[in-house]
């Protein structure tokens, strides 16, 4: 009898262990879907609010990109990105990531307009870095495809900022 409920034991604790080995894999892979193309390795925020409360909690900035599912522009920028692994593991280990196919009520992320697409930086303060640009002066926080090693000093900016002014 003690042999068989060790083994009865030893069944339920591989089959609970599994399932947690399945949901802990589940659990990893459920960013894939909030990537939307933008990176899976990266662990995306759902909202903007949640964006937030962690780029608080964790003293990351958030990096908001908006963008839209039938636009060429955003298109050739997520591939940029995506396939960029300076910009990929930066994304992954020192900021907060969002990436919105929607606006936000906070009008301080659209501060020349609601185009698309738009990368803006959000310190852990809270404070919508307005003054961390793109090159076009027309839409000041877009950015093209060869533009990835302006976004990469734009990322370091926001890096930078984080210390010296907190």
């Amino acid at each position: 009898i003690m042999l068989h409920s060790t083994l009865a034991l030893s069944l339920l604790l591989i089959a609970v262990s599994s399932n947690l080995a399945m949901a802990i894999k589940k659990e990893k892979r459920a960013p894939q879907t909030l990537s939307r193309g933008w990176g899976d390795e990266i662990t995306w925020v759902q909202t903007y609010e949640e964006g937030l409360y962690q780029a608080k909690k964790s003293n990351k900035p958030l990096m908001v990109i908006h963008h839209l599912e039938d636009c060429q522009y955003c298109q050739a920028l997520k591939k940029a990105f995506a396939e960029n692994e300076e910009i990929q593991e930066m994304a992954q280990n020192n900021f907060v990531m969002l990436n919105l196919m929607h606006e936000t009520t906070d009008k301080n992320l659209s501060p020349d307009g609601q185009y698309v697409p738009r990368i803006m930086f959000v310190d852990p303060s809270l404070t919508v870095r307005a003054d961390i640009t793109g090159r076009y002066s027309n839409r000041l926080y877009t950015y093209e495809p060869q533009d990835m090693p302006f976004l990469i000093e734009n990322m370091k900016k926001a890096l930078r900022l984080i210390q010296t002014e907190l």
